[in-house]
């Protein structure tokens, strides 16, 4: 029989009611500003399945936003969180959609950032506050947000998963997953690292300093 803890019986600290639509969706919110990682003015939210029945009776719409603003799971604050958005400046919306085969659960984050760049992640509250971020920006991944991750879009070719594991072997870090998503052979594809320990802005400059890697950023475990 697998070893559970506590938190896998009882559930997250959270503000109620429910550890799916409130705390999960708190770290969707969560997740999808680290992987923006900068000043977010407007948020666009694709509610899927049973969020999209559901959101505004289990508080899913103010959960996410909440996330969004960097609230933790458990913070009173995370109910007036539509208000603190609009006094923020963070102008947010929500539409209904089906984003196909994927968990009930799940949402599509879109966010433009100050200078105007527009990330996307989408992930599923797949129970007990647990989460899966299945993509971003249109790449396949998956991730939990219970590790630090380094995160690198670059051209497919031989030897930039070698160098970017050099890199990640000088630094002393531990890699606990690893996945590549690629858009074709020899094309633009996205790398996911997820890393036991904090990730040192040295190794994602360098990291990002590979010749073939177009954009290297660090996503800290939420």
């Amino acid at each position: 029989m697998a070893e559970m803890d506590v938190f896998s019986v009882v559930g997250p600290v959270m503000v109620g009611p429910s550890s799916s639509h409130t705390a999960g969706a708190v770290r969707i919110g969560r997740m999808a500003r680290a992987v923006a990682g900068a000043r977010v003015r407007r948020a666009e939210v694709v509610l899927h399945g049973s969020f999209a029945d559901t959101y505004r009776g289990h508080g899913t719409d103010r959960a996410i936003v909440a996330g969004l603003l960097g609230l933790e799971t458990d913070d009173p604050r995370v109910r007036e969180a539509l208000s603190i958005a609009r006094r923020s400046g963070l102008d947010v919306s929500f539409r209904l959609a089906d984003l196909g085969n994927v968990h009930p659960n799940t949402a599509k984050v879109i966010l433009t950032a100050d200078d105007g760049r527009t990330t996307e992640v989408t992930g599923s509250s797949i129970g007990g506050g647990a989460i899966r971020i299945v993509a971003i920006d249109g790449y396949e991944v998956s991730l939990s947000g219970e590790y630090h991750t380094l995160v690198t879009v670059h051209q497919d070719r031989p030897g930039v998963v070698a160098r970017v594991s050099d890199v990640i072997a000088r630094a002393g870090l531990n890699i606990a997953f690893m996945r590549v998503s690629r858009r074709g052979r020899r094309a633009e594809a996205m790398m996911t690292i997820e890393l036991d320990d904090e990730i040192p802005s040295w190794v994602t400059s360098e990291v990002g300093s590979i010749q073939a890697i177009r954009r290297a950023f660090a996503v800290p475990r939420i």
